[in-house]
């Protein structure tokens, strides 16, 4: 629609707080019957903007139009009213209530006698689902709906309030590859019904595979809109770093030591089974497979959160206690999660507590007179008696901060005001400063823009050539096949093959990862693990699937 009234322009809109300018120049057109990507680094000022169409900020500077009339939101609902609608990466339902009483909460549909017309509510909450083409029972409760069913009943929710402009931020961070394709098909069908869609997200292959058009910001301010069609990821990256990204997965060169790590026979009923794997000092192994192959929860258990039934871990040759985290912490083990913000940081905390946090009470293990290992900075004691030294919870923060070069404010400032790239780079700076001999990273860079992605990578690979062994879960595939010296691939919580780094290709993991795939031919590698079959070698594009 060319000569069309976009749903949203803005023009020149920028937002400071106190001296701090969070946007410069935000330009964004959005036409209705399309679906606009907007991408950019962390700390780009695409969420500053997006709270601005919301109505959560407003604007410093600029205008904001839309359909053509000049608006000035003074909170989200009156953005609500007038149209625009902002879909969160985890929505927040009320568990208690049902899809349908989610949906209509607060405008309820009356029947006699003024009371709420539940059948009305049902019949009006199916013909959402149904006009968007997904199966969802509107008298479920919201309680244990995954995210993204709440995201759908978010999007159903916008449509009966007849939305014009949805914004997606992050929405496919945490869903499955099947997720995903529901995700896009429901954002297709309202492009398809003349609604406008904003798409935000740092997976570069789902803008080229969804959108139509993409803007990129840099230091708060456009850089450049285009049709996807015209531009290449590389292009983008460019401008989203202002520079080459040469080498997303700068590889240095290290050799494999002594077994540090060694899991004999793991077996959780129901979960996982047999699993036997090692990992050595100075390389990183990757464990690959499908989502709900069983790859976070191995870690888990390896590191002591869940308990198992039957095996053995091992760390450093001495005999790990199952279910214990604190032995593990003491033996050595370092567990960075999956979901930084709920398990791995105390948000409401100080950067400087959270990095401290767990090398202040972590027990000495065997042979650890100092109360920290490795060689990393600050690694003497920490306290003396059950007391603090006077300092050392600051230099202990000071120190890993500056290495792992975290964007911080000040030690001070609180975890929640840092942007997702920072936050992880705590966390990794909180593990790091226990001196650990293996470090189990799940999903490190998820939700990071790719600049700091190189950063987290260059980070991991550096701490292999010093001699850290590291086990790494990714659902990015590259990210696996670019960073692993090998592969270990997870199907339906078995380890069915082991692939070095030159086995290790997009489709030989993918065969292996897949239930009921062919796995003979000349294609085939790798090698059996414990009895079981191997695969050959597997990695390709990045898939909520294969890492």
């Amino acid at each position: 629609m060319p000569n069309a009234v976009p749903t949203l322009r803005l023009e020149g809109v920028a937002k400071s707080f106190g001296p701090v300018a969070a946007l410069r120049s935000g330009t964004l057109v959005v036409q209705p019957g399309s679906i606009h990507a907007l991408v950019g680094e962390n700390g780009a000022g695409k969420s500053t903007l997006v709270k601005i169409v919301g109505g959560v900020h407003r604007r410093s500077a600029g205008t904001v139009e839309l359909d053509g009339e000049p608006v000035d939101f003074a909170g989200p609902a009156e953005a609500k009213a007038a149209g625009v609608a902002v879909i969160h990466q985890e929505p927040a339902s009320f568990p208690d209530l049902t899809v349908a009483e989610n949906i209509f909460l607060g405008r309820e549909p009356l029947g006699r006698f003024r009371r709420i017309d539940r059948r009305a509510m049902r019949d009006g909450a199916r013909g959402l689902f149904r006009d968007l083409g997904v199966d969802l029972d509107p008298d479920r409760p919201a309680e244990g709906l995954s995210i993204a069913d709440q995201q759908i009943v978010e999007i159903a929710k916008a449509i009966s309030l007849d939305a014009r402009l949805l914004v997606m931020d992050e929405p496919t961070a945490a869903l499955s590859a099947v997720e995903v394709r529901r995700l896009f098909a429901v954002a297709r069908g309202l492009r398809d019904a003349g609604r406008a869609v904003v798409f935000i997200s740092h997976r570069l292959d789902e803008v080229v595979d969804l959108c139509d058009t993409v803007t990129v910001m840099r230091d708060g301010e456009h850089v450049s809109t285009d049709a996807v069609a015209d531009v290449t990821p590389d292009d983008l990256v460019r401008r989203m770093v202002g520079r080459d990204v040469a080498e997303l997965y700068p590889k240095v060169p290290s050799t494999a030591g002594e077994v540090v790590l060694r899991v004999a026979g793991l077996e959780s009923t129901g979960t996982f089974h047999d699993v036997s794997f090692e990992v050595r000092a100075g390389e990183i192994v990757g464990l690959a497979g499908l989502v709900g192959a069983g790859r976070s929860e191995i870690a888990r258990a390896v590191f002591g959160v869940d308990r198992y039934d039957a095996g053995r871990v091992t760390v450093g040759g001495r005999p790990l206690r199952p279910g214990d985290p604190a032995a593990a912490i003491a033996a050595g083990l370092a567990l960075v999660p999956e979901d930084r913000r709920l398990q791995g940081l105390v948000t409401e905390s100080s950067v400087g507590r959270n990095i401290s946090s767990v090398a202040l009470r972590r027990r000495r293990g065997p042979g650890d007179e100092d109360g920290a290992r490795g060689d990393g900075p600050a690694r003497g004691r920490l306290a003396r008696l059950g007391i603090l030294l006077p300092g050392a919870e600051a230099r202990l923060a000071r120190d890993w901060s500056g290495r792992l070069e975290v964007k911080a404010r000040a030690l001070d400032a609180l975890a929640t005001t840092m942007s997702g790239g920072n936050q992880q780079k705590v966390v990794l700076a909180k593990w790091l400063a226990t001196g650990p001999k293996v470090l189990i990273v799940d999903e490190p860079t998820r939700g990071i823009d790719v600049g700091t992605k190189a950063e987290v990578h260059r980070l991991l690979s550096t701490l292999a050539a010093e001699g850290l062994a590291v086990l790494m879960i990714s659902s990015e595939l590259p990210e696996v096949l670019g960073m692993a010296d090998r592969v270990l691939v997870v199907r339906e919580g078995r380890i069915v093959a082991e692939l070095s780094r030159a086995e290790a290709t997009p489709e030989a993991v993918m065969r292996a990862a897949t239930p009921g795939a062919v796995r003979s031919g000349p294609e085939t590698g790798g090698r059996e693990t414990g009895g079981r079959e191997t695969s050959p070698k597997t990695g390709g594009p990045e898939t909520e699937g294969a890492a």
